[in-house]
């Protein structure tokens, strides 16, 4: 009998910035670092003959939770991949529930019937893994072994194990970052022990506790946000309202605020794609994002000139996805850090960007004190 791990992978940047992964290659965030400690104390007295893992960098990562504690080699099997998501690749899932609602909830609810340009099949995706398990099963006969795959694909197999038809995918529950799966292999035949246990984290580590949509069968969630370019032509009382909300959020009044400086700069911005943008959350527009590509360009970074949110969005888990359209621009530019800066008297948003991964690298002066300058490193 073959005793087999399944590990869905560390909380990536596609969990946190609500991005939709399948193939795109996001990394390992502050926190899925934490939960790839707690793994690692999880495994450090069990006994591990062999280690796989799917292609992708997050999973690669993930599995240094079993290296840390085991003189083991990890070998690459990209049947573990997860499911190709096609033109699907690196939207905001908000961006995906606007276009496709149908196909969204095909995908959620009844994935054979799940349809997009350049995607894989639902069906293609549970017989690879499944191959894959079988395959591995009877290459270790009689050993304990760990493969870390991801969410999709780690579902698939469970259906296929299991014998759940597509319309019942409900019935088998998605998986925190992290969790495991155990089954038993002998003579052709999987057996499952348990699924999905992510007994090691703590509500803190734990991205399931941060986040809902999971819970959602349509797949329909209003805290997946999208992002639309803003016409400062015909929407700059728009662009007012959201800098001088910011403003007042921070300082109190709108003393010192000159909404025409802002609005000259904001103009040059949005020459280039997706620099301004309006924040949605289903039909409501609820902030904004204004990004410089230019001002950092030699030294190699993107500007975050503002980041906003209305006061009835705030402190709701919503900034990560502005940070997460950020990244995706920076990435689209070639330039690999982000960096921005924030009021020395903003402690919320202070521990809201170190919780990201920004570090402080110095201080500026601006028109109301000092602002410390902030800086993400985009790997």
């Amino acid at each position: 009998m073959t005793r087999i791990f399944i590990i869905r992978h560390a909380e990536a940047e596609g969990n946190l910035f609500r991005r939709v992964q399948g193939w795109h290659d996001g990394k390992i965030t502050p926190r899925g670092m934490r939960q790839i400690a707690a793994l690692a104390g999880r495994f450090k007295d069990e006994r591990i003959d062999a280690l796989y893992s799917s292609d992708l960098s997050r999973t690669v990562t993930t599995a240094t939770a079993i290296t840390k504690y085991h003189d083991i080699a990890l070998n690459i099997e990209p049947q573990l991949r997860e499911v190709c998501m096609g033109e699907w690749e690196n939207m905001t899932w908000g961006d995906v529930e606007k276009r496709s609602p149908e196909q969204l909830a095909n995908f959620s609810s009844d994935p054979d019937n799940w349809h997009v340009e350049g995607s894989e099949s639902f069906q293609h995706l549970g017989d690879r893994m499944l191959e894959a398990v079988l395959r591995l099963g009877r290459k270790h006969d009689g050993q304990t072994i760990v493969l870390v795959s991801h969410g999709m694909a780690i579902r698939s197999l469970h259906c296929r194990v299991l014998g759940v038809p597509s319309r019942d995918v409900a019935a088998i529950p998605h998986g925190d970052n992290t969790c495991v799966s155990l089954y038993e292999y002998e003579a052709g035949h999987l057996t499952p022990v348990y699924r999905n246990d992510n007994s090691h984290l703590d509500s803190e580590t734990s991205t399931f506790a941060h986040q809902t949509w999971w819970r959602k069968r349509s797949g329909a969630d209003r805290n997946n946000l999208r992002f639309e370019q803003l016409d400062l032509e015909r929407e700059s009382d728009y662009y007012e309202k959201c800098y001088s909300g910011a403003w007042q959020a921070v300082y109190g009044s709108l003393d010192a605020f000159d909404p025409n400086a802002y609005l000259m700069n904001a103009r040059r911005h949005a020459a280039d794609p997706g620099c301004i943008v309006k924040v949605r959350s289903g039909p409501e527009e609820i902030g904004l994002v204004e990004l410089d590509v230019r001002r950092g360009a030699q030294e190699g970074y993107c500007w975050v000139s503002l980041l906003y949110l209305d006061g009835e969005h705030r402190h709701m888990g919503y900034g990560a996805q502005l940070i997460g359209h950020a990244v995706a621009v920076a990435r689209e530019m070639d330039l690999p850090r982000l960096q921005l800066n924030v009021a020395e008297c903003n402690e919320d948003a202070l521990r809201f960007y170190r919780g990201l991964g920004f570090e402080q690298i110095g201080t500026d002066m601006g028109v109301c004190g000092l602002l410390r300058r902030m800086q993400l490193i985009i790997p």
